[in-house]
């Protein structure tokens, strides 16, 4: 083990309790960006917004909220044995910039900020947050100038979030960045997985554009046909072996086990066979990954941070994973 592990490995449940201190994601430190480059090979980063939301507002509080539940997570995975704080340098970089009053200044900032992370070396995972989030997010991961666009995508969802507008001219909603990453090369439609996609429509043609440029949609009544290994090594062929985004959507969920959300829809499917899927996912290349739309106000007890860390830690395994076979930069 290396000094930089030494470094950035959380604290230990068995030295201060799990309830005290300052709460940081899964009880690491917190470094800042001019620290991380060359240090830090995945930092976990909240984005607290939910300027594109066009309902029930809230995901705005699901960071803070999800690096407090986060102190539940442990160091070891108990089914794949990965270490992922002992596998790679991890660390807690705060906050992206927002501007709670304006949209496009967001998106500016959120974009300039993981354009920085991604010059540093750093494959950021981050606690949304509504979903736009992840188009700005997009932008600074393959935007101009960096090497990794166009991504694939596996995308958990209830929802497709590739219509166009709403309200008149608003192009930019929570149910928007997909087709915003596509139109602006961010995102390679052919190299792109939706999975449990479900719930009524405002119009019939609201799938059809997605479809139409190649995007492989995976409805809740296939996946239920399917199950998730099988969905699992399906996501995997469709993105191969090029540069991948991992985007969960925590109403992807069924609201049973997650109703902390902002847009929930019935018929979901299971904390564990989410689990499942993202544990098949291993040997894909990831260059970034989200959790997003948790929204504390509409569950009280917790939970559904609880689960939104949870699947946090299975991505964080599957970078670290990544960082294993790649080696650091």
């Amino acid at each position: 083990m290396d000094v930089k592990h030494k470094k950035y490995l959380p604290r230990s449940g068995a030295d201060i309790p799990r309830f005290a201190g300052i709460p940081t994601f899964m009880r690491l430190p917190h470094v800042d960006l001019a620290t991380a480059a060359g240090e830090v090979d995945i930092g976990i980063v909240g984005v607290p917004w939910d300027g594109g939301t066009t309902n029930r507002p809230g995901a705005r509080h699901g960071p803070r909220q999800m690096r407090d539940l986060s102190t539940m997570v442990r160091s070891v995975h108990h089914v794949t044995g990965t270490m992922p704080f002992h596998t790679a340098s991890c660390a807690d970089l705060g906050d992206s910039s927002v501007n709670p009053v304006d949209l496009l200044d967001t998106l500016d900032r959120v974009g300039a900020f993981y354009a920085d992370l991604h010059d540093a070396g750093v494959i950021p995972l981050t606690a949304g947050g509504d979903h736009l989030i992840t188009l700005p997010i997009m932008r600074g991961i393959a935007g101009a100038g960096n090497n990794n666009g166009p991504l694939g995508m596996v995308h958990f969802d209830a929802h497709t979030d590739t219509w166009d507008r709403y309200f008149g001219d608003n192009i930019y909603t929570h149910g928007t960045p997909f087709r915003r990453a596509i139109e602006e090369g961010l995102l390679d439609p052919k190299r792109t997985i939706q999975i449990g996609i479900r719930g009524s429509l405002f119009t019939p043609g609201d799938k059809d554009w997605g479809l139409a440029q190649g995007i492989r949609v995976v409805e809740i009544e296939e996946y239920f046909d399917l199950g998730p290994d099988k969905v699992a090594a399906l996501a995997r062929e469709v993105v191969g072996d090029g540069p991948t985004y991992v985007s969960f959507d925590v109403d992807g969920l069924d609201p049973v086990y997650a109703p902390g959300t902002g847009t929930p829809e019935i018929g979901g499917y299971s904390t564990h066979d989410a689990q499942r899927m993202l544990r098949g996912l291993s040997g894909i290349d990831i260059v970034g990954a989200d959790v997003v739309e948790v929204s504390p106000a509409y569950d009280q007890s917790g939970n559904t941070a609880l689960v939104a860390v949870t699947l946090m830690f299975e991505i964080l395994c599957l970078i670290a994973e990544k960082v294993a076979r790649q080696g650091r930069k």
